[in-house]
């Protein structure tokens, strides 16, 4: 008998890799979603807006991996978007909670996504998963912290719980690369801001892979980083850019004022600094594939 994985937002970007590699890995996979039809998995309606779910879904599952919540990237922070942020991360975690409180179920882990946003700008000093959340006034630390903590119950209840911070997400197919591939493309690429705020990164294969490592292995618990072993800053990380896309950087740096007329609140997401440690990950023995910022890079503009 396989083993059967249930993922929330198995539509988006780490979503659709998990799901085939986990189906590579052996796993029977189903998801949660809003459009049932449109997927080639299994699938069970939820609806974490108006609090439905079908009661199939959660007895399906030996494990779930929670990824569901709206995109902080996609359009400006308005309020609505903002709560939507907000509320699509907690309304789907807090129905997963009601379902597994029910009992009926053989779930023996939940994997949680959440971010390396809860740590705010903390310029250039190293945090790690001991470092205290960031004020609430920042709204992308508040979000991760408040979704966080709505995982909590599922803890108290004796089902093994895992955190995964996750950092900026490297891929070709979404995420924050593709608008900063671009420009490079069109040689007007340009660090952004001061161009020294730390990016920690992580290659998408590694972050789903960190996924099934949480999944599969007892000794995970609690909060983890996902993000790769060394972080560069934002400058490094346009230059190896540019390099791998074999483009000349010939612009100076993009203003920190000018992303922020462009992008609002938003820009937030690229001007904090965030300099994050992979040590507890390393610590479980885990082997990043992509350590390194130039061969992550490669593996999607290297053939160009």
């Amino acid at each position: 008998m396989s083993q059967k994985v249930l993922i929330t937002g198995g539509t988006g970007l780490i979503g659709t890799r998990l799901a085939e590699m986990l189906i590579d890995a052996g796993y029977e996979v189903a998801l949660l979603s809003r459009t049932p039809s449109q997927s080639r998995y299994r699938s069970f309606r939820w609806d974490p807006q108006h609090d439905t779910i079908d009661e199939a879904a959660v007895p399906y599952a030996d494990y779930i991996i929670n990824l569901a919540g709206s995109s902080v990237s996609e359009g400006k922070w308005t309020d609505e978007r903002k709560r939507d942020i907000m509320t699509s991360r907690l309304g789907g975690t807090a129905l997963l909670t009601r379902e597994l409180a029910k009992g009926h179920h053989h779930v023996r882990t939940l994997v949680s996504a959440s971010a390396i946003g809860i740590y705010g700008d903390s310029a250039d000093r190293l945090v790690t998963e001991e470092t205290p959340p960031a004020p609430a006034d920042d709204f992308l630390a508040d979000v991760a912290h408040q979704w966080e903590l709505a995982v909590q119950p599922v803890q108290d209840m004796g089902i093994r719980t895992v955190i995964i911070r996750i950092g900026i997400v490297l891929s070709n197919q979404g995420g924050a690369l593709p608008p900063m591939a671009r420009p490079i493309k069109l040689l007007a690429g340009a660090p952004l801001g001061s161009g020294k705020q730390y990016m920690s990164w992580i290659h998408l294969d590694d972050v789903c892979r960190l996924f099934i490592q949480a999944l599969e292995e007892p000794q995970w618990q609690g909060v983890y980083n996902g993000v790769a072993p060394n972080p560069v800053t934002n400058k490094a990380f346009t230059e190896a850019l540019a390099e791998v896309m074999h483009r000349p950087l010939v612009l100076p740096k993009v203003p920190a004022f000018g992303l922020k007329l462009v992008l609002g609140e938003m820009s937030e997401i690229i001007l904090a600094s965030q300099r994050v440690s992979a040590e507890k990950v390393l610590g479980t023995g885990f082997r990043f594939e992509y350590p390194d910022l130039k061969p992550a890079l490669e593996s999607f503009y290297g053939k160009e």
